[in-house]
């Protein structure tokens, strides 16, 4: 009798959870919209660095936009291969060029990197190279939280690095108020956040 009294109860509570989780789930399905996002905003800086990984070219456009208010002088293009034998370098700054940008704003920088923690391996000594002292990291909004995590891990496992900024750059596929709306959207925050545990794990 205590038992089935016990499993009611669980039962119950169970339920009662459900409720309030389908009540409020405006509230916590922007809240995991808005917590993949690390927006410091633009600031002056020796350089931007646009991360790999986006296709329709919203992280260099915004990049552009840095150098054109003023707040860089140029911008480093990271380029993992794999389009059809190109780098992404090779792709982004020729679709800057069409937008109107100069392309002299512009330093590809070609590499072999198949993540994000991978691109922070090849991106920092570089900028070191170049004597980088403070720099805009500009990605997409909905992973830049995470790339800001992972740049900030790998120039405390240097020993330091370059001061820096996270840019975030608007994405047409998502909207952190309404994410859970959008399939392409749904698709992007389920991707993010299995990569943001699978970093947080060390995978």
């Amino acid at each position: 009798m205590a038992l089935r009294f016990f499993r009611l109860r669980l039962l119950l509570i169970a339920a009662v959870l459900l409720v309030l989780l389908f009540l409020t789930r405006s509230w916590w399905l922007q809240g995991l919209g808005y917590a993949l996002i690390h927006d410091e905003g633009p600031g002056k800086a020796d350089i931007a660095v646009v991360l790999a990984g986006d296709s329709y070219g919203h992280r260099i456009v915004k990049a552009g936009e840095l150098v054109r208010a003023g707040y860089v002088p140029n911008v480093l293009v990271s380029g993992p291969a794999g389009a059809y034998g190109l780098h992404e370098s090779d792709l982004a700054i020729p679709f800057a060029v069409r937008q109107g940008f100069p392309a002299q704003w512009f330093i590809a920088f070609p590499n072999e990197a198949l993540s994000t923690n991978e691109e922070a391996a090849v991106v920092l000594p570089e900028l070191r190279r170049r004597h980088v002292k403070s720099f805009l990291l500009v990605t997409s909004d909905y992973h830049s939280a995470r790339a800001r995590r992972i740049f900030l891990a790998a120039e405390r496992a240097s020993g330091g690095g370059p001061q820096m900024r996270t840019v975030a750059a608007p994405d047409e596929f998502f909207r952190p108020d309404s994410w859970w709306r959008n399939r392409q959207s749904q698709k992007t925050v389920f991707m993010e956040w299995s990569k943001t545990v699978a970093t947080a794990f060390g995978l």
